[in-house]
């Protein structure tokens, strides 16, 4: 178990940004010239109305419940199974979860589209979010009690595919329902509850510790319960009016895995700008834990405290960061400039940590980039809504964009390793140039959502 301590938190922050792929930080329909309310005879968008407090009230539990069975495997559970079933073996981890959310990145689109496409009497999400996590729960109980690490594998692809696919199903169905002037309060609760699912996540898993079964069940059980508590008390209501055929031909299938730029300009510049921001991200937190280590002239083995401390504190900045980024844009009606904003934080941040050789001011930088991660991820998602190319296919639209974040997160980590031996002197690596370059990455993909999308304040 301490031996894995350190390599849950040494990625602790990349966590929680994962999450905002599998289970998107904002929710709102499409708006904006590009988007068109109807594809074609046969799929119809539901018309847009202001919804209820209780709506967003309950939406936003379920997202909570859907993160929280989601981020506690990642986060500790998965880590704790893998050190019993072979000790000494970190990497196994590594190889477990990556397998899973690569799988998941190529079937998203394929759900997208037959999310967008169901005739259902309990409508287009809803069954998605159920069926989920109804496999979700019995994925991670399979996990608990499987024998070996290949089963274990084998259990998080499918706990992986169910857990994701509610957490889509629930932020399409905000793409569905919530209009341009409650986008990014919406955004913002539902950052806020991505950001804070882990914490409480991983306190109900120590409360069951000594029972192996427990951490797997309980978090799921608890986001089971409070998933089906917002789909029975908000119903989503029948599809058939906006599915006039749930037909998918090969060339939809194939077709969901791609745009064309050039005919929705603003959805591609904005796609580009995100992949350019995470892909310095990932630059910034693949090597944490070694950075601290380095910087504060301790062994690896004891970051695990400090980086853990940091992660707290991280987690109030991007609340604070999500909560200031979604209202604000709503109430000043502007997007870009917050997602501008919070690319020149996130420079300010890393180059904080970039120069940094004590803890304090390690702190201080990791704190800024928390909250410009949180202030830019929410606010531009508030984006992506506005300049899906079909609402009507939310579905489809919303695991493209998924892609922008994912191919950094596999992208970075094998390039980050180049760039820290440059300039490295015996066993310190440039860690400087690191931070530097992923700050230079987030500025360029803020400036291009600033500068060359047109159609979004």
């Amino acid at each position: 178990m301490r031996k894995f301590s350190n390599l849950d938190t040494k990625s602790s922050r990349a966590v929680r940004v994962e999450a905002t792929t599998v289970l998107p930080t904002t929710a709102g329909p499409a708006a904006g010239p590009q988007n068109q309310d109807v594809n074609g005879p046969d799929l119809v968008a539901p018309p847009l109305t202001r919804v209820s407090a209780g709506f967003l009230f309950w939406i936003t539990v379920a997202n909570f419940g859907a993160s929280l069975a989601l981020m506690v495997p990642l986060t500790y559970s998965l880590a704790v199974r893998v050190t019993q079933l072979a000790p000494g073996h970190e990497e196994v981890l590594g190889y477990v979860t990556g397998t899973a959310q690569l799988i998941y990145l190529v079937l998203s689109p394929l759900l997208g589209v037959w999310s967008d496409r169901l005739r259902s009497p309990f409508g287009r999400r809803t069954p998605f979010i159920v069926v989920g996590s109804l496999v979700g729960l019995v994925a991670v109980a399979f996990i608990a009690i499987a024998p070996n690490i290949f089963l274990v594998g084998v259990g998080w692809v499918v706990g992986l595919l169910g857990w994701a696919t509610a957490g889509q199903g629930i932020q399409t169905l905000l793409a569905d329902r919530v209009p341009e002037e409650q986008r990014g309060r919406a955004s913002a609760l539902t950052g806020v509850t991505t950001q804070i699912a882990p914490v409480f996540g991983i306190g109900i898993a120590y409360a069951v510790v000594s029972s192996t079964l427990m951490i797997f069940v309980l978090p799921a059980v608890i986001g089971l319960v409070l998933i089906l508590a917002f789909v029975f008390i908000k119903r989503e209501g029948s599809s058939r009016a906006i599915v006039r055929n749930d037909a998918i031909g090969v060339k939809t299938l194939f077709g969901s895995y791609v745009f064309n730029p050039r005919k929705y300009p603003d959805f591609g510049w904005n796609w580009l700008g995100r992949f350019i921001f995470f892909m310095g991200l990932y630059f910034n937190t693949t090597f944490g834990t070694f950075f601290y280590a380095q910087r504060l002239h301790i062994p690896v083995i004891q970051v695990a405290g400090v980086v853990a401390a940091i992660g707290i504190i991280g987690v109030v900045a991007a609340a604070g960061g999500a909560l200031l980024g979604g209202f604000l844009s709503d109430k000043l009606g502007r997007r870009k400039l917050f997602t501008m904003i919070g690319s020149l934080l996130f420079v300010v941040g890393a180059c904080v940590e970039a120069f940094a050789h004590s803890l304090a001011p390690l702190i201080i930088g990791s704190v800024i980039m928390q909250l410009a991660i949180a202030a830019f991820s929410v606010v531009d998602q508030a984006i992506v809504f506005a300049v899906l190319p079909s609402r009507a296919e939310a579905g489809r639209y919303l695991a493209v964009v998924a892609f922008a974040q994912k191919i950094p997160s596999a992208i970075a980590p094998l390039i980050a390793p180049l760039i820290i031996t440059i300039g490295a002197v015996g066993a310190d690596k440039n860690y400087t140039a690191l931070y530097l370059i992923g700050a230079v990455f987030a500025l360029i993909g803020g400036l291009i959502i600033f500068t060359k999308v047109k159609s979004v304040r």
